[in-house]
Formats: structure tokens, C-alpha cells, sequence
């Protein structure tokens, strides 16, 4: 099969749509298929394979959203190959005040090195069991309220994103639908696009998700939810008891569809837990990171799952890592077991609603309004913008301020202008002299 864009020969193949766009990425992944090689039009290629037009149009829309392709209008569909992905913290530094990291307080953090020398620790051989019984037992404890009676297991996992990643792929396969929150945390983002599912966008508010858009996202065939059930990252929205409730009688109505609750901020959050997942659901994860608290460094994530879930998540953790560095669990134990872990987090907890509180009260005191239920929750605020965001972003640099837009978060068609803030390490000063200047940008966005 040949067409230009330079010719290129290569047999795609399949008769649906997901093998159509599973035989583009098998071309891509062995060199067939290069970045900027153009694939045939749509009327083309069903015609080579003898289907109808919408389901090659459907495998390209497969491909785009997995981040491997691209439209360009009437100059076709592209491939771009590997996904280039905004990350967390990266690519910040110089002159610049940095309020678009996403990292916690170095300040507000542990001192690792100390934990990691208390207590009893043996070099582990392989066959040593893959948890530190008294990490499984801390977790046990503090899961067993929350899931309110529910069978569960406890495993480690090398991060929120890594259990995330390991959960999806244990259930399924490139072009499903992933039910994720509008807009949402950057790691989730990659997640879906590098493994090839379609995200299925769902719109968030102040309270989280919003249940008409999560009702449409499953009628439409999503078979996983990953939702933030606090400290939602960009927005700092997190669920109410009411809007949790919601949206377990929505899910209650889909008991085959995975759920995967990412809690990443919880022991320093200002707010409860409600959970989303119904006692109908077969299967679910409840996933709890250690890096807001304890730090980014130690990469581990304590899930709480059904034991089937927890089957194929230990699987899948066994036939790659084998194991999450034991001395990075024996040193969350210490730093969880500590007496003083819970002043230290109540510290944390503390100091980061006050910084974000600052940075809503100055904001709100140069009339950049946020919605009167607008409490965030975490190390972001999100401000919505009636203009568009990039050239307010421009303008802050020229000002000297680090801020992230709001599109870099969107699942969706990416409409919605605003500026996600970090406010971790924000001083009162800092957060007035910034409100000041982003009020004066949004008077005049050219003014340097």
C-alpha cells in the first residue's frame, strides 16, 4: 500500500478498529512507520481493507488519543510517535519564582536518612516476602475504617502512578475507555495515552467529579474510573460526603467496571475521605501514596484491593520489580510508626490550607473572583481565566512569576482557560505581590 507524503509502503491491517490501530502501532514500534510519515486518508485505506470509512476514522482516533498520531485537517493524520508528556516539576529553575512545580514543602518533610537507620533491617534475598509485615499492618489498620467492612488485601506499588498503570493493564487492553477527571493529574494523563486507552473525559467542579459527565463517560463504555477523591490535582477540589454518594449509585449501576481511587494527599489533607466505590463493585483499588508527606523519593503507594485486584496486581508487581525496595518500606515504617509522625503531618496539614487560603484572599481581595464553595485542598489553586491562559502565563514570566495553564491538564477539548498555581511554599508576601501582578496582567495581558 502506497501513498505520499514521501512514499511509504507498509501492510496495515484488521477488519476493527482497534486492530486497525493496533497493526499502525505495531508498524510505528518496529521502524515501519517512522514521526511525520503520513497515514492514508480514511476513504483509502477502508477501501484497501474492505471497511466502512468509520472505523478507520475510529482507529485514528484510537491513535491520537494514545498520543502516537496527530490530525493536521486536510493534511491528514500523522505519526508523532512516542508521546511527549508534561510532567511534575520538570524543567523549572533560573530567575523565575516557581509557582508550577507541584511539589510539596522540602521544609515540611521527614528526615529520611535518620528513619532509614532506626529499627531492625536484613538485606531481603530473593523469595523474601514483597511487603514489610508491620508497613501491611499500619495500612491494614488505617484502611479498614474507610472501606467499611469490605474483604481487601494491602500491597506496595512504586508510586500512585505505578500501582495506576499496573491496575489498568491488569484489565485492559489498548483502545479501551478510562473514565478521568477534567481536568487531571499529569501522571494519569501519560498513564492512558502511553498504553494506548481512549480517555473518556470526565468534567470536574468544586466538589470533584460532577456525576452527569461520569454517567456519560461509562453509557459511552468506559471500563475504569481513576478518580481523586481529595486534593484533586490541578484543582484542589475534593468530594463531598453528598457528591461521593452521587457517584456511587452511578457506579453501583456499572459493577463490572474497574475503580481506581488515587488518595495521594491523605494523611495531610484538611478534609474526609468518602469513598466512591459501591459494595456492587468487583473491582476496586484504593490507592495511597507516601510522597506528598514523606517525599517524592520514596517511590511507594499502599493499595488496599479486592482480592482478585490485589491477584493480578501482585502478578503483575512479581514478574517485573518483584519488589518494592524493602528499605524504602522499612523506612516509610519508621516514618509512620514514629510518635511524632502525627504532629508532623498535622504541621503539613496545617501549613499548606494556610498558604492556599492566602492566595484566594489576596485574589479575591484585587476582584479575581473563585466560586464561594471553592475550598482547595492540597499544593495547587486553579483560576479560572475569562481570557485565554498562554498569554497570561507569557506576561507572569515577563513579571518574574512560574505558573502552569490549565490546558496542559485537559483530557477533554482543552476549553477551559485557566492557571493552576502552586502554592506549597508560598510566603504572605509572595502570595500578595502575585496577586497583584496577575491582576494587573489581567488588565493589560501585553504589559510586561
Amino acid at each position: 500500500m502506497s501513498w505520499t507524503a514521501e512514499v511509504v509502503i507498509v501492510p496495515i491491517s484488521g477488519t476493527t478498529a482497534t486492530e486497525i490501530a493496533g497493526s499502525v502501532r505495531d508498524l510505528i514500534a518496529s521502524g515501519e512507520l517512522a514521526p511525520r510519515d503520513l497515514l492514508p486518508p480514511v476513504r483509502t485505506l477502508a477501501a484497501e481493507l474492505g471497511v466502512n470509512r468509520n472505523t478507520v476514522a475510529a482507529a485514528y482516533r484510537q491513535l491520537v488519543a494514545a498520543g502516537v498520531a496527530a490530525t493536521q485537517g486536510r493534511g491528514g493524520t500523522m505519526v508523532t510517535g512516542m508521546p511527549q508528556l508534561a510532567r511534575e516539576g520538570a524543567g523549572f529553575g533560573g530567575r523565575l519564582i516557581d509557582l508550577a512545580s507541584g511539589n510539596p514543602d522540602p521544609e515540611l518533610l521527614p528526615d529520611v536518612l535518620a528513619a532509614a537507620r532506626r529499627g531492625e533491617y536484613r538485606q531481603p534475598l530473593y523469595g523474601a516476602p514483597a511487603v514489610d509485615p508491620g508497613l501491611a499492618e499500619w495500612a491494614a489498620d488505617g484502611y479498614a475504617e474507610d472501606i467499611a467492612g469490605q474483604p481487601f488485601r494491602v500491597l506496595v506499588a512504586g508510586g500512585a502512578a505505578d500501582a495506576t498503570e499496573r491496575l489498568l493493564n491488569a484489565y485492559l487492553t489498548r483502545g479501551d475507555a478510562v473514565a478521568v477527571e477534567d481536568p487531571c493529574f499529569l501522571g494519569t494523563i501519560g498513564t492512558v495515552r502511553l498504553n494506548g486507552y481512549r480517555t473518556a473525559p470526565v468534567a470536574v467542579d468544586h466538589a470533584g467529579m460532577r456525576p452527569e459527565a461520569l454517567r456519560a463517560a461509562l453509557e459511552s463504555g468506559a471500563r475504569a474510573v481513576v478518580c481523586t477523591p481529595r486534593a484533586h490535582n490541578p484543582t484542589g477540589a475534593s468530594l463531598t460526603a453528598g457528591r461521593a454518594a452521587e457517584l456511587r449509585a452511578i457506579l453501583a449501576e456499572h459493577p463490572q467496571v474497574l475503580i481506581i481511587e488515587d488518595d495521594h494527599f491523605s494523611a495531610v489533607s484538611t478534609v474526609s475521605y468518602h469513598r466512591i466505590t459501591p459494595p456492587q463493585s468487583a473491582t476496586w483499588a484504593l490507592v495511597r501514596s507516601v510522597s506528598k508527606f514523606l517525599g517524592p523519593d520514596l517511590r511507594l503507594a499502599l493499595v488496599a484491593a479486592d482480592e482478585e485486584t490485589a491477584r493480578r496486581l501482585e502478578t503483575r508487581l512479581s514478574a517485573g520489580t518483584m519488589w518494592v525496595s524493602l528499605l524504602l518500606q522499612h523506612t516509610a515504617r519508621e516514618l509512620l510508626l514514629d510518635p511524632k509522625a502525627r504532629a508532623r503531618h498535622e504541621r503539613a496539614r496545617t501549613a499548606y490550607a494556610e498558604r492556599s487560603a492566602r492566595l484566594m484572599k489576596e485574589l479575591n481581595a484585587r476582584g479575581i473572583s473563585t466560586p464561594a464553595a471553592y475550598r482547595p485542598d492540597g499544593l495547587n489553586v486553579w483560576i479560572d481565566l475569562d481570557t485565554p491562559a498562554r498569554p497570561v502565563v507569557d506576561a507572569l514570566a515577563r513579571r518574574g512569576w512560574l505558573v502552569r495553564p490549565g490546558d496542559l491538564f485537559a483530557t477533554g477539548e482543552a476549553d477551559r482557560q485557566a492557571l493552576r498555581v502552586t502554592t506549597a511554599t508560598l510566603t504572605e508576601q509572595r502570595a500578595r505581590e502575585f496577586a497583584a501582578d496577575l491582576a494587573a496582567v489581567l488588565d493589560d495581558p501585553d504589559a510586561a
